[in-house]
């Protein structure tokens, strides 16, 4: 799937860029950069694309995405509801690899750090008990100023490589080797199955939206991002019970059908498919 070199923005005051974001739609759209990034969801809820893995994420996740893996977050319908009391807090760091020198990473003291960025060319999900100190330590960077910057993203970095429980998101196999010209095509496959993976979207439909035939759809979209669609919009669909879930809100019946399951026999299929858990044994770990 075809994302956009997005520029990001530097000063001649730092070395890399650190911010606060508290809008949701700040990058909502699937990109790559040069640029390390790494995400800290004070508050936000969503879906989240890293390369070819889909899930959601939630309040409190750290993520590290590596130089121009292809990445998109796209926030729950709420935070754009102005009626809705829900806000956004994300901390965003973005830095090349070799901003501090070229021999930097080189040094036998820092092989920790240099094996952290060579994961994170798949993406690394930061999880268990060191979490919260992560995220810390994130929003420490974004307001230190002089050295103690730079120190304190080494001492988030030596963290992540530190923590036992990481996971890593893209597959072994996903490849970042897109033309320019499909870029509009797969933003707007992604767009609408967001905004429509409640309903039943028909193959004719989704194919209508990329503007190609149906017969050429489904191999258009698997040679693009190595699964169907059909898994693809499935993913999508779990990612959203798993978070209802969480909520524990609703019964599991009900968190099928919110979820764009008609079936609830196929629901708990594909939800123990992708998460490797029932949705009653996945709730169980997250609420005591």
């Amino acid at each position: 799937m075809k994302p956009q070199l997005l520029k990001v923005s530097t000063n001649l005051v730092h070395s890399f860029n650190a911010r606060r974001d508290i809008m949701p739609n700040v990058n909502n759209h699937w990109h790559y950069h040069p640029e390390v990034e790494l995400v800290y969801f004070k508050k936000g809820n969503g879906t989240q694309f890293i390369g070819d893995c889909i899930t959601q994420f939630n309040i409190g996740d750290v993520v590290l995405v590596g130089s121009n893996l292809p990445h998109y977050w796209q926030f729950d319908g709420s935070y754009f509801n102005k009626e809705a009391d829900v806000t956004a807090d994300v901390s965003v760091v973005h830095f090349n690899e070799n901003f501090w020198g070229d021999m930097f990473l080189e040094l036998p003291e820092n092989k920790e750090i240099r094996d952290v960025l060579k994961r994170s060319k798949r993406g690394i999900q930061i999880t268990g008990a060191n979490l919260m100190g992560i995220g810390n330590l994130i929003e420490k960077v974004i307001h230190a100023e002089g050295a103690r910057k730079i120190i304190l993203l080494m001492e988030v970095l030596l963290a992540i490589g530190d923590n036992a429980e990481n996971n890593t998101l893209a597959s072994m196999g996903f490849q970042h080797n897109f033309q320019e010209s499909e870029k509009d095509r797969i933003n707007a496959i992604y767009n609408y199955t967001i905004a429509n993976f409640k309903k039943k979207i028909s193959l004719e439909e989704i194919a209508a939206v990329a503007n190609i035939s149906p017969n050429s759809f489904c191999k258009f979209f698997k040679s693009r991002s190595r699964k169907t669609y059909s898994r693809f919009i499935n993913e999508i669909r779990v990612g959203n019970a798993c978070k209802l879930l969480i909520n524990n809100q609703l019964n599991v019946k009900e968190i099928c059908y919110d979820s764009g399951f008609y079936n609830f026999a196929s629901f708990h299929k594909y939800f123990k498919e992708i998460t490797g858990k029932s949705p009653l044994s996945y709730q169980k770990t997250y609420i005591k």
